[in-house]
């Protein structure tokens, strides 16, 4: 069968599991409230392990939402191994952020407290559902994780040996992304940092820098918000080291 974009939920349930599905809270108020769909409706769901399956909606109330299984529509693929690793910024922006980082293909959002960070407070769920529901309408098969926020320190000595470092060095005094990153053979696990709107402090900046694996990139002459970065600099690894 051809897949055809239609409704689509994202759930932690395995597909197609028992071929019965019964929708939480909050699918089951924007299904029967927000989108008003009836018995014979057909939606599609996707858990990021199983692919993609088409149900058809045998129950639907204002309370509760019953799918049955029918067939797969898409296999499951890998996604490029990407994360983003940024700043808290305001409420706002970060929701955007996380938004269209998940557009963009981000395997993993990792907001990073630094010297010059302006916020802590970091509502985790929050951002979780808007990767959700960016997954959701952009026809992504998974859903990237979003982490606790995380001290520059801690991170970077815990950080994994093989995952390469995409440094966005607000001082633009590096090459330019596109020439700088390397090209070829398949890309190793990378990360993006993305500092906040102050920039990464010397120290900071030394420690990325002598990171094994790091490349240090310019992002334009232009000073870029840290949202802007955080889009500029995903849609710059896409085109050079992902799946673009």
């Amino acid at each position: 069968m051809a897949y055809t974009a239609k409704t689509r939920l994202f759930i932690e349930d395995s597909l197609p599991g028992s071929g019965l599905i019964d929708l939480d809270k909050g699918q089951t108020h924007y299904l029967a409230n927000v989108m008003r769909v009836t018995e014979g409706t057909r939606i599609n769901l996707f858990n990021g392990r199983d692919g993609e399956w088409q149900c058809l909606v045998t129950h639907a109330s204002r309370k509760s939402v019953s799918l049955l299984v029918e067939e797969k529509v898409r296999d499951q693929k890998t996604e490029p191994d990407v994360w983003l690793v940024f700043a808290p910024i305001k409420k706002a922006r970060i929701d955007f952020m996380a938004q269209k980082a998940t557009e963009l293909g981000a395997s993993k959002l990792i907001p990073l407290l630094t010297a010059r960070t302006n916020t802590d407070r970091v509502k985790v769920d929050r951002l979780a559902l808007n990767a959700i529901e960016a997954a959701e309408q952009c026809e992504r098969l998974n859903v990237p994780e979003v982490t606790e926020p995380i001290k520059f320190k801690t991170l970077m000595e815990e950080w994994p040996s093989e995952r390469r470092i995409m440094f966005c060095d607000e001082m633009r005094n590096a090459e330019s992304a596109i020439h700088a990153l390397p090209k070829g053979s398949p890309p190793p696990p990378w990360a993006i940092f993305i500092g906040p709107e102050g920039g990464f402090d010397d120290r900071e900046r030394e420690t990325l820098a002598a990171q094994e694996g790091c490349v240090s990139v310019s992002l334009g002459p232009r000073i870029l918000r840290a949202d802007t970065a955080a889009m500029a600099a995903l849609s710059l690894w896409q085109a050079t080291l992902g799946d673009w």
